[in-house]
């Protein structure tokens, strides 16, 4: 990385409200957004110089695009920032990071606003599971009969595990149980007032009835609606920014890595391609070994928290090994012996993930980021996790088809 990137603070809205039965639209969730992480952090609208928002499917579910113009409909002292949006499916606002990072880095604006947005709760559950299939997998070759078309994709990934390696699907509920534990300690968490009694991780098909082949309910992360925001900086406005608030630059977040990579939009061409390989998606594996290898991380392990993108649990149990926590297929083995719990070895997730807390698509990839900034600066709450001074992010768009890791270490680490 050519110069730091820091994170000077963001908001994140409550996950669970349902803002369409609130008599709001898009925009007013855009706009509690954005103001509520300028109160958050004291910053003002002439101090953003450039703005990105990460956004998957409002022409769909809202009828609404261009919504880099939201900014300055907010607020008039936007009018004239440049703002741009980015789309890669849940990996939407890990694509916002990256561009608002690379204008730092190359030294174009020293401020930059980072917005993650996403509103699904105002349509029917089946017309949601279709808005947000079809669009990121391969339209038209892919899940063209199946109902709810991501659930089946990542049965099928637990089945690729279950025949490479064997899989069983305690791993897969003990997953769900920490995660939907963690969500309760989140006071944003879309979850944290649910509560379940055993059966509820079981294959018991009415506690737990079954939505596609191997994933139940218990499996599946969130439809929610929310934002997320967070305003990153190069290293003279960080300063600047933490002596005006009483701060030093070691108390501040800094993106110390990350990785990116691209596959195939299909998911099979990735499973075809990765049979005489290690991993699953050998791609997902390299993505977290450039953020390792940028931050100057021999090993995951040597992470204090990890926030991974758990739309199903067979997607988190993909991540632990993939991560480089286990050998390849041996994800099963740190959670057997507690080591994801937000106490254990590694805690995973202790935000509650897009499981526990939810996952407004588009803002997924920010929420992370945000939560990973937490941890390090100590201000995580009831889900901090003691000592924390190294975080890490795996957020995945599609069937893995767009990948990004980072790692988030204090200001001078």
């Amino acid at each position: 990385m050519s110069a730091p990137v820091f994170i000077l603070g963001g908001y994140q809205t409550d996950f669970a409200r349902n803002w369409h039965r609130e008599g709001e639209d898009i925009f007013g969730l855009f706009r509690a957004t954005l103001e509520g992480g300028l109160a958050d952090t004291g910053l003002e609208p002439e101090e953003i110089e450039s703005a990105h928002v990460g956004n998957f499917t409002a022409e769909l579910f809202c009828n609404q695009g261009q919504l880099g113009g939201f900014f300055a409909a907010v607020d008039d002292r936007f009018s004239g920032m440049p703002a741009q949006r980015h789309e890669a499916a849940c990996a939407s606002g890990s694509m916002a990071i990256l561009s608002a990072m690379a204008e730092i880095e190359a030294g174009r604006y020293d401020c930059v606003c980072v917005l993650g947005i996403e509103m699904m709760r105002n349509v029917p559950g089946d017309t949601a599971a279709q808005y947000i299939g079809g669009p990121a997998m391969f339209s038209g070759k892919e899940c063209e009969d199946v109902k709810y078309p991501w659930p089946h994709m990542f049965s099928e990934l637990g089945d690729e595990y279950a025949r490479r390696f064997g899989l069983q699907q305690a791993h897969l509920a003990e997953i769900a149980r920490t995660n939907f534990a963690n969500g309760r300690r989140n006071p944003n968490s879309q979850t944290r007032k649910w509560t379940f009694g055993n059966a509820s991780f079981e294959e018991d098909d009415e506690a737990n009835p079954v939505i596609d082949g191997r994933i139940r309910r218990q499996d599946c992360g969130q439809i929610t609606d929310g934002g997320a925001v967070i305003f990153l900086a190069g290293e003279a406005k960080a300063r600047d920014y933490a002596a005006q608030h009483g701060k030093s630059l070691e108390d501040l977040a800094r993106i110390d890595g990350w990785g990116h990579r691209t596959a195939h939009i299909g998911y099979q061409p990735k499973i075809e391609a990765s049979k005489a390989e290690d991993y699953v998606f050998p791609h997902v594996r390299k993505a977290v070994s450039d953020a390792l290898d940028r931050a100057g991380i021999g090993s995951a392990k040597d992470l204090d928290t990890i926030e991974v993108h758990d739309c199903f649990t067979t997607t988190e149990y993909m991540a632990i090994d993939h991560l480089g926590l286990t050998a390849p297929g041996e994800s099963w083995k740190i959670i057997e012996n507690g080591g994801i719990a937000i106490d254990g070895a590694h805690p995973i997730n202790p935000s509650g993930g897009l499981i526990g807390s939810g996952h407004p698509v588009g803002a997924t990839g920010v929420r992370m980021m945000l939560d990973c900034a937490k941890q390090v600066a100590g201000g995580a709450d009831d889900y901090q996790v003691e000592g924390a001074q190294k975080a890490g992010m795996l957020n995945i768009g599609g069937s893995t088809t767009t990948v990004a890791s980072f790692v988030v270490g204090g200001g001078s680490a």
